[in-house]
């Protein structure tokens, strides 16, 4: 398969380095990552050991080949600017895979793709980009992906999740991608903001029974918002998987803290952000969701 991986960070290149193994990958990254990359291969380092000789490129405009899929691994910032940029490429046959945090990636890239050729994912895998042309893989995760149009595109997903496994890539197919994503959200917006507020690992909301109980009122509140979306989910059942989530990436900075630690944007608006667009369309009061919004956003200005 011809997979184009736009936003070759941590993730991206991760995956990318995997899926190389047994397809035609061609990374789209950052300058500095790129060079790096062309000079030296592309080296994950920690859970995943390799050392791997990849195309990469900074831009689509020379890839010379079709594209059976494009993934989208970029912060949901870029999201807008990242579709715009890659349409060219976008043929009748290219199916495109988020694999994104936010609530609202999805909404932006149908503006440029028809619906039914939008695949979602998630993915647990904690990755962390050293510097350019090497990353490390800090903890061994899951990934989920599924189709906005479950009965057309079955075969697509049920062939992307073997071609994922084959590449060691542990994935699953899930019939409700949209709940899938909501729960990374929920779990996301409970822990990410708190973390790069206090500046510690995600073990130290453990630690602490004041945050530990914060935790659980952010969960309650994103929860509430999910359920007036249609999303079927407990309140009761989206703290044990949030409180599990803590306890297996311990020892890891959230990515929303890493950001603030180097000085650049945040995914704050399209997690807590959302949450809080979303309450107020349905008058629900989420004071712990403004709260994060207002001052992760005012850290990462």
């Amino acid at each position: 398969m011809n997979i184009v991986i736009f936003g070759a960070g941590a993730v991206g290149s991760l995956f990318g380095a995997l899926l190389s193994k047994n397809n035609n990958v061609v990374l789209i990254g950052r300058k500095s990552h790129v060079d790096a990359i062309r000079r030296n291969g592309l080296t994950i380092t920690g859970k995943t050991q390799l050392n791997t000789k990849i195309p990469a490129e900074t831009t689509v405009e020379n890839l010379g080949i079709p594209v059976d899929l494009l993934m989208l691994t970029v912060k949901s910032y870029d999201t807008w600017n990242a579709i715009n940029s890659v349409k060219n490429i976008i043929n009748k046959e290219t199916f495109v895979l988020s694999l994104q945090n936010g609530l609202d990636n999805i909404e932006k890239i149908s503006k440029v793709v028809k619906h039914e050729k939008i695949l979602a994912g998630t993915t647990t895998h904690a990755v962390v980009f050293n510097q350019p042309g090497i990353v490390t893989h800090t903890g061994v995760g899951y990934t989920v992906i599924g189709s906005l149009v479950n009965k057309k595109n079955k075969e697509v997903v049920k062939n992307i999740v073997t071609m994922f496994n084959n590449a060691g890539i542990k994935t699953k197919n899930s019939k409700d991608i949209l709940s899938e994503i909501w729960v990374k959200a929920i779990i996301n917006s409970s822990i990410n903001p708190l973390t790069g507020l206090f500046q510690c690992k995600n073990g130290y909301l453990l630690e602490n029974p004041v945050l530990e109980s914060i935790v659980e009122k952010i969960c309650m509140e994103s929860t509430m918002v999910a359920v007036m979306e249609g999303i079927k989910l407990s309140t009761h059942e989206m703290f044990e998987k949030t409180m599990q989530v803590v306890r297996d990436t311990k020892e890891n900075f959230s990515s929303m803290l890493q950001s603030i630690q180097k000085g650049k944007p945040t995914e704050i608006d399209s997690i807590n952000g959302k949450i809080v667009e979303l309450a107020k369309k349905h008058r629900i009061s989420v004071p712990l969701n403004e709260i994060l919004l207002y001052s992760i956003s005012s850290l990462s200005q």
